[in-house]
């Protein structure tokens, strides 16, 4: 028999706060983490993201560590990690594993010419200065697959637990703004000059944003705040950075969670989508949905609150969705005015109250990669 797998603990540092509970809280009152900044050390110009303010992390991170050895992504990892596994009381032994993933990781260390930046900015020398900031006996492991690594981390979590070889994963996810990522969207000219507004009318591109986001996984239902019944990562093989017009990959990897988790379409109640507010992503969602026939399910995108927070997005999306689900609220797709998409879609414009029993969370990124995971109360 297949084991089950659940997720058992949550946090999240961002913009909006350093916990689960301080960030529902300003998603209730309507805060989003996206403001002007004017910091010519990231861009010329002035720009909108969700940037956490860097005295904000030092004084959390001065609680728990006098050490000065770590960056700004670091930090906010461990600040992510350290309560959940705190509360856990897990033993970090051979069957307890640690996931790091991020899209860029310390990608602004290589600002310095040195042999030892060129060093910090690999990922797996990060996922160990982490893995080492609380002493976990396996090797760490990192998941790096564009924007899907959030979500895609806890694929690779609950099939780890399936085959046994690990009774816990703590996982960790995260990315920082930077000039790197900044200069790289705007070359796209995929960033909007204002405040994204994710399946719009009259969208135009992303906010970043920065965050990050832990979660315990586990074979122990005693404490579960959420069952993980399905999920898989199809790419459509379509484009370095455009996704497939027909939704392929995304239409594909639904298809086959809805298959592993044993449910027909018409039981999932709320989808946490990628929504990035491109034109080409929220085009492509709106078509993938409308093919598997989940056009009618109420869907939102966080990323009015947040930005687009990279490799975090899907496993922040996935925490503030458990909270949805367990406290039976759908919360508003903020931004969101005229639909801008050509295929209909239920787009959450008000916060409201839903029993929720099936859940579905979606990512998408460059090169074509595609996640989708389902979750049950």
């Amino acid at each position: 028999m297949i084991r089950e797998v659940y997720i058992n603990e949550t946090n999240c540092i961002t913009p909006l706060g350093f916990d689960v509970a301080s960030n529902i809280e300003a998603i209730v009152r309507g805060d989003s983490g996206i403001q002007l900044h004017q910091d010519i050390a990231l861009m010329p110009i002035p720009f909108y993201a969700s940037i956490i303010s860097n005295e904000k992390i030092n004084s959390a991170f001065e609680k728990i560590s006098t050490e000065n050895k770590y960056s700004r992504l670091e930090k906010m990892m461990i600040l992510a990690l350290e309560p959940i596994i705190k509360k856990s009381g897990i033993e970090l032994n051979s069957k307890t594993a640690f996931i790091l993933s991020t899209t860029k990781g310390n990608v602004t260390a290589l600002k310095n010419d040195s042999e030892e930046s060129f060093n910090s900015a690999h990922l797996d020398v990060l996922a160990k200065k982490v893995a080492d900031f609380f002493g976990f006996k396996t090797q760490p492991i990192v998941v790096s697959n564009a924007c899907v690594s959030g979500i895609l981390a806890v694929s690779v979590a609950k099939r780890m637990i399936q085959s046994k070889l690990y009774d816990n994963v703590f996982v960790v996810a995260g990315d920082e703004v930077s000039e790197f990522v900044l200069s790289g969207f705007n070359s796209f000219q995929a960033m909007s000059e204002l405040p994204c507004k994710p399946y719009s009318k009259n969208r135009t591109g992303v906010s970043l944003g920065e965050a990050t986001a832990a979660v315990l996984i586990s074979a122990n239902p005693a404490t579960a705040k959420i069952k993980v019944i399905g999920d898989s990562s199809i790419n459509d093989a379509n484009h370095i950075s455009g996704p497939s017009r027909t939704g392929e990959g995304l239409f594909r990897s639904i298809q086959n969670a809805l298959k592993e988790a044993q449910i027909e379409v018409d039981k999932i109640d709320y989808i946490s989508a990628h929504g990035t507010a491109t034109p080409f992503n929220d085009e492509m969602e709106a078509i993938a949905l409308n093919r598997l026939g989940l056009q009618n399910v109420p869907i939102n995108s966080l990323k009015g609150f947040y930005g687009h927070t990279l490799g975090a997005s899907g496993l922040l999306e996935t925490v503030i969705g458990i909270e949805s689900v367990n406290q039976n609220m759908l919360f508003e797709s903020k931004g969101f005015d005229e639909i801008g998409v050509s295929e209909s879609i239920n787009v959450v414009e008000k916060h409201k109250e839903a029993t929720i029993e099936y859940f579905l969370k979606t990512a998408s990124g460059f090169g074509g990669c595609n996640t989708a995971v389902i979750l049950k109360r």
